[in-house]
């Protein structure tokens, strides 16, 4: 552990042996912070990833270079299949430690691998697309871009989860529980995970009240009704055999009387029978065949969809590789950083914080890339100013007033502190009598720094001019 003051090693003492400065605090905090990495790295191990990422955040919360935490949890987030998020911890770990720092190796294998980085655009662009769907209601849409995700990324947690959530919406419980189970094999302890499948396992389990039907005991004997009469007829006793030839008159009489009742009953209700099927099943082939022909012009339609969305992505993939495209910009912004260590050259600097916030909006980007972008403008910025504001106040004295203004404008835009520059162009656009920027630029000196000298003189020049455009 190292001096916060002075750099030096400090020793088991309160206080830094080189400097003397007070670093029981600063102890107590780096101590909190390493407590909960190793508290992270612990979760991680047994990948709990969810507590992982909460103790990793506390940790950077407390201090936030600590290069092994950070590193970590980009770790963590890429496990999740969270590579963006990922990314981002990486290159502040890059920018804070720019010299033996893995996250050098992690950065290189994600940009240095053409068709991995298209998977990763294809599966935020495919995951923001099931999202756009999930609102439309378009449900089995947002079911097929989820499984291209997943075959593209089966890492990703929260792709999992919302097509378990659509699968769950479906009522399709088993496929909604296969889901769940791989977010745990991946993430052992994601609340949300452990909610969803909560309420899954209560659908697909049995309902206890419901008691098996056991065999009825069979009854020993035949019971019918004869009229108002029950008779009961025992089990396996056989009646006695009646010979003689009234026997086989009577049992040639029931066949005569059955055949022809056949005839003339059965055979017409059989064969009206079998028409009727028969027009029931063509009935119903003619249906099928219409449901699969609007099936497939549904399909052609959808297929239709898909390759203009196909081209509309591929044209967002441009955007994002491209030339000028976020890792472009991204890169862009690593290179004026490099450049600015190796060399210390702000003029250089300051061109290339100025190409880059002339192609973007800075406000649009990542956090990540608005601390990097505003640390870098921070540390050039007094020496910047400074040497703007110089010009610009000679230009004042030459009365060139364009070159004037420029200047004295980055002067305040590189320091906003610098209030004798804000001044100054204050007075320049009231020498070139534009009266509406004079009374801006005063109104804005009064407004952030009250109570000083530059401001009472910015109030006085301003009512002096507000008096000369009465008059």
């Amino acid at each position: 552990m190292f001096c916060y003051h002075c750099g030096c090693h400090l020793s088991e003492h309160d206080f830094c042996t080189a400097c003397g400065a007070d670093v029981s605090l600063y102890k107590k905090i780096m101590n909190v912070s390493n407590l909960f990495y190793n508290e992270g790295l612990e979760r991680a191990g047994v990948r709990d990833l969810t507590g992982a990422i909460t103790s990793l955040r506390q940790s950077l919360k407390f201090n936030k270079n600590n290069i092994e935490a950070r590193n970590l949890l980009g770790l963590v987030y890429f496990e999740m299949g969270e590579v963006v998020a990922a990314l981002s911890e990486w290159v502040i770990s890059k920018n804070l430690r720019p010299e033996k720092n893995i996250a050098d190796d992690y950065i290189d294998m994600l940009q240095s691998n053409a068709s991995r980085l298209d998977a990763i655009n294809q599966t935020i662009k495919k995951y923001n697309q099931a999202l756009v769907y999930c609102l439309q209601d378009s449900k089995d849409l947002a079911v097929i871009q989820l499984k291209k995700v997943l075959s593209l990324n089966p890492k990703f947690v929260r792709a999992h989860q919302l097509l378990a959530l659509l699968y769950m919406d479906a009522e399709e419980w088993e496929r909604a529980q296969r889901e769940l189970k791989k977010c745990l094999d991946i993430d052992r302890n994601s609340t949300l995970t452990l909610r969803y499948l909560k309420e899954v396992e209560i659908m697909l389990a049995p309902d206890e009240n419901v008691k098996p039907v056991g065999r009825k005991k069979r009854d020993d004997a035949v019971r019918y009704q004869s009229d108002n009469e029950v008779i009961i007829q025992p089990l396996n006793v056989r009646e006695q055999k009646v010979g003689g030839v009234s026997t086989l008159v009577n049992i040639g009489i029931g066949l005569v009387i059955g055949l022809a009742a056949m005839y003339f009953l059965v055979v017409p209700a059989a064969v009206s029978n079998v028409n009727n099927e028969a027009q029931k099943t063509i009935t119903e082939i003619g249906n099928q065949l219409d449901a699969k022909t609007s099936r497939i012009q549904e399909i052609e339609q959808q297929l239709s969809d898909l390759q203009a969305e196909n081209d509309d992505l591929n044209q967002e993939l441009q955007g994002i590789v491209g030339t000028d495209g976020t890792l472009q910009t991204i890169d862009n912004l690593l290179t004026a950083a490099t450049a600015y260590l190796e060399t210390q050259d702000i003029q250089q600097t300051a061109a290339n914080l100025e190409s880059i916030a002339q192609s973007i909006n800075v406000e649009d980007t990542s956090d990540a890339f608005q601390s990097l972008y505003h640390t870098l403008l921070g540390t050039i910025g007094p020496e910047l100013s400074e040497q703007y504001y110089t010009e610009g106040y000679s230009a004042v004295r030459s009365e060139d007033y364009t070159v004037a203004i420029e200047n004295l404008a980055k002067a305040f835009y590189y320091d906003e502190t610098h209030v004798d520059a804000l001044l100054e162009l204050g007075n320049v656009y009231r020498k070139c009598e534009d009266v509406d920027n004079a009374i801006a630029t005063y109104d804005k000196v009064i407004e952030l720094f009250p109570d000083t000298e530059q401001a009472r003189k910015a109030q006085r020049n301003r009512d002096n001019l507000m008096g000369e455009a009465t008059n």
